[in-house]
């Protein structure tokens, strides 16, 4: 799909002279804070299995790198769970992300074009796990919000916006974009 729809739009866009100069997908990066692990142990063991569930490779606990003192957070405490997607795994994730999971949200009406970085990344909030059909409803504990990272190899933001758009994410249109 990549290089036979895709990679020909681009370049007739953007005008580029070789095909390598066309942006594609890098990583997606999961990341959930968990700021309860301070009073339930339990929660660090319950966010992992979920990203393991909807990722399908085992994610990482992330650490304080050093105390704060109004959060009662120590350096070295449990503090949030990340993962990263590459290759095959990343590509099947956009896949139920796109035509799956977003679709599931409650009154779903698009992802806004406001969540680019400047460099080419977008970054895109869910508020409840439940959205994934892998998730059971029964099996868990607390509504969880995580983040979803899709880095690309995009120079600037709306690069990365036509390659998502070809790539089927389901962006509100006629958006004015204040930036």
């Amino acid at each position: 799909m990549y290089r036979q729809d895709i990679m020909p739009k681009m370049i007739e866009e953007f005008g580029y002279k070789s095909p390598m100069q066309v942006p594609k997908l890098q990583k997606v990066v999961f990341n959930v804070g968990v700021g309860e692990s301070l009073t339930n142990s339990n929660a660090i063991e319950s966010v992992v299995r979920m990203i393991s569930t909807i990722s399908g490779q085992k994610p990482v606990v992330t650490k304080a790198r050093n105390s704060l003192a109004g959060f009662k957070i120590r350096e070295g405490m449990s503090i949030g769970v990340m993962a990263t997607l590459r290759s095959k795994r990343m590509y099947e994730f956009v896949d139920r992300l796109i035509n799956v999971a977003l679709p599931r949200i409650r009154d779903f009406r698009g992802i806004p074009t406001k969540s680019f970085d400047g460099r080419g990344n977008y970054s895109l909030g869910i508020n409840e796990q439940v959205i994934f059909p892998e998730i059971d409803y029964a099996q868990i504990d607390k509504l969880r919000s995580f983040q979803v990272t899709v880095v690309t190899s995009a120079t600037s933001d709306q690069e990365a916006l036509r390659l998502l758009q070809l790539m089927g994410f389901p962006f509100i249109q006629n958006q004015n974009r204040q930036n």
